[in-house]
Parts: structure tokens; C-alpha cells; sequence
């Protein structure tokens, strides 16, 4: 399957199967077809990652009944998503020297972007909240084992530095996501202040 002009559904769902059922050999198919960055995001990246913003848009649509809330939300995830996906990227890339690897920005993209595919497919139990938080955590394992087998072979890092090179990309990818999540954290608070302010102000109108 090649992305470089974007993938087609076929060739979608095939990827996102072979990288939950097969990971360690869809490595290898991966490690050698052609891709771009734009072909990564478009083609594969910007359509998994919606899967866990809709489904948090439902979630809070059905179960807190708050539509604008959720699509707040849903596009917040779906965008800050996609911005860590490529600053871990670039950070996988930048470390690569360090641990006997090849920078390659485009091969540490295909890691992360199709690394992230059960994380991403198990997001869709966002529609539950909090119950489907347990489901969403399994994928995110299951994404970094994934993450782990395919290192070696899209970075070519020597194998006993694998470990070493994954343990330090865990760090950071937790640092960046935590670092979203404040921020994103940061905007809703904004968000609810302002909402507030301006509800106060409106009644303060009327009277």
C-alpha cells in the first residue's frame, strides 16, 4: 500500500488491520513504500484521529447533552492530535543519531502516524464517557508495543539500543501530550470564564 497520493478505503482499512493484527510484519511493508508528509497526514493521520474526536462529540452530545461542549472538545482533540503527532515526530527524528538510528523525518512520521492506529480505532469508545476510558487505555498499550516493534526497523537503530530509544521517546511523548493537555485545559477554562462573564453580563442586561 502506497500513500504517497493519499491511501484509498481499501487500502486504509488493510493498513489499519495489518497494524493491529500483524504489526511486526506490516513494519516492513511500511518501512519501504513511498510516502510524504502531506500524503501521511491526509491519507491516513487526519482520518483515524477524527475517530476519537466524534466519538467524544457523541459522547457528550448523548450522555452530558451539551453539543456545543462537544464539538468544543472534539475539535480540540482532533487538532492538538495531530500537532503532537508531529512533534513527537520531529522528536523521534532529532534522537535518532543519539541511538545508532537514520534521521528520516518521513520514516519517523510512518512510525508514529501508524503506530498510533489502535489507539486511535479504540478512541470510538470516547462515545462512552468515562467507562470507555479503559478500552481507550488498552489501545494506547497496544500502540506503543506497536511504536516499539517498528523502531528498529523504520529508524534503523541497532537492536540493543531499541529499548534505550523507545524508553526516551515514551518520555517525551508523555511531556508533549502533557504539555496539550494543559493547554487545552487552559483554553476550556478560558472558554467557561468567558462564557460566565458574558451570561452575567446578559442577565445584568435584561435587569
Amino acid at each position: 500500500m502506497s500513500v504517497v497520493g493519499g491511501a484509498s478505503t481499501t487500502g486504509l482499512v488493510t493498513r489499519v488491520q495489518n497494524m493491529i493484527m500483524k504489526p511486526a510484519a506490516e513494519w516492513d511493508v511500511v518501512a519501504a513504500e513511498p510516502a510524504t508528509v502531506g500524503s501521511l497526514f491526509t491519507g491516513y493521520a487526519m482520518i483515524l484521529a477524527a475517530i476519537p474526536a466524534i466519538a467524544t462529540l457523541i459522547g457528550r452530545v448523548l450522555f452530558m447533552h451539551s453539543v456545543l461542549g462537544g464539538v468544543f472538545w472534539g475539535v480540540l482533540s482532533y487538532v492538538f492530535t495531530l500537532v503532537g503527532v508531529y512533534i513527537v515526530a520531529l522528536i523521534i527524528d532529532a534522537l535518532a543519531p543519539s541511538f545508532g538510528g537514520e534521521k528520516n523525518q518521513t520514516q519517523a512520521l510512518k512510525l508514529i502516524i501508524y503506530g498510533s492506529t489502535a489507539a486511535w480505532v479504540a478512541g470510538i469508545a470516547n462515545i462512552i464517557p468515562g467507562i470507555g476510558g479503559l478500552i481507550v487505555f488498552v489501545g494506547m498499550i497496544y500502540s506503543l508495543y506497536t511504536i516499539y516493534l517498528g523502531l528498529p526497523k523504520l529508524m534503523k537503530n541497532p537492536a540493543d539500543k531499541t529499548v534505550g530509544y523507545f524508553i526516551v521517546i515514551l518520555v517525551c511523548d508523555f511531556a508533549v501530550y502533557f504539555a496539550i493537555a494543559m493547554v487545552i485545559g487552559l483554553i476550556v477554562a478560558m472558554f467557561a470564564v468567558g462564557a460566565v462573564v458574558t451570561g452575567a453580563a446578559a442577565t445584568g442586561a435584561i435587569h
